[in-house]
């Protein structure tokens, strides 16, 4: 399975010539989902949903499906009748060849006087687990985790102890849209040193195989 990395929290994966691509939102490039095979959305934050590049995806390929929570699929299946899928917590199913289970119910908490939107992560082919925006452990092995480095609900501590409790073979850097350049390092020094896991990050276009 092929990984790139795209701007924020968008990652694409490729096998077998078929494409799945995970959060296209409102700061990943505009043609993030193009090409798509399968669209997944964790939730209905414009960071991670953005409706104009998904109805962009599915218009460009008629056999293309999205895979989301009830919040967002309301807002593109009367557009695109059997092709929007409302999934949840322990939920499982086979999106363009890759096989995905559902983990997660609630958005982190960013203030307690802030309502808590709905958030599902996706665990794709048993190995490559994305969170969106919370530190849910799914509760099986990981092989590949992408963790949410900088957020407004998260600090790096609760980042590392995330890494200790998932314990993947390997992290790779999402939701870094709001991490500036010159504090890189020092969010890489503290992942490395105490995360207990091989943690790295790739530049957007970037890809690695899994």
């Amino acid at each position: 399975m092929k990984l790139t990395k795209r701007l924020h929290s968008c990652v694409q994966l490729e096998k077998g010539g078929r494409t799945l691509v995970i959060d296209p939102g409102a700061f990943s490039e505009p043609d993030a989902g193009l090409g798509a095979d399968a669209l997944l959305v964790t939730h209905e934050h414009p960071d991670h949903f953005e409706e104009g590049r998904l109805r962009a995806a599915l218009e460009a390929n008629p056999a293309a499906a999205l895979w989301t929570l009830r919040s967002v699929a309301e807002r593109l299946a009367p557009a695109f009748p059997g092709r929007v899928h409302t999934v949840g917590h322990g939920d499982t199913f086979t999106a363009a060849g890759f096989e995905v289970q559902v983990h997660g119910e609630l958005h982190a908490v960013i203030h307690p006087d802030m309502p808590r939107v709905t958030n599902v992560g996706f665990l794709v082919d048993g190995s490559l687990f994305h969170p969106g925006d919370a530190l849910t452990v799914p509760g099986v092995p990981v092989e590949t985790l992408m963790v949410p480095v900088h957020a407004p609900w998260n600090k790096v501590s609760e980042v590392i102890d995330y890494l200790r409790e998932v314990a993947p073979r390997r992290a790779l850097d999402i939701h870094d849209a709001y991490l500036a350049d010159l504090a890189r390092p020092i969010y890489d020094l503290a992942l490395d040193k105490l995360g207990g896991t091989d943690h790295g990050r790739l530049t957007a276009g970037d890809s690695t195989e899994l």
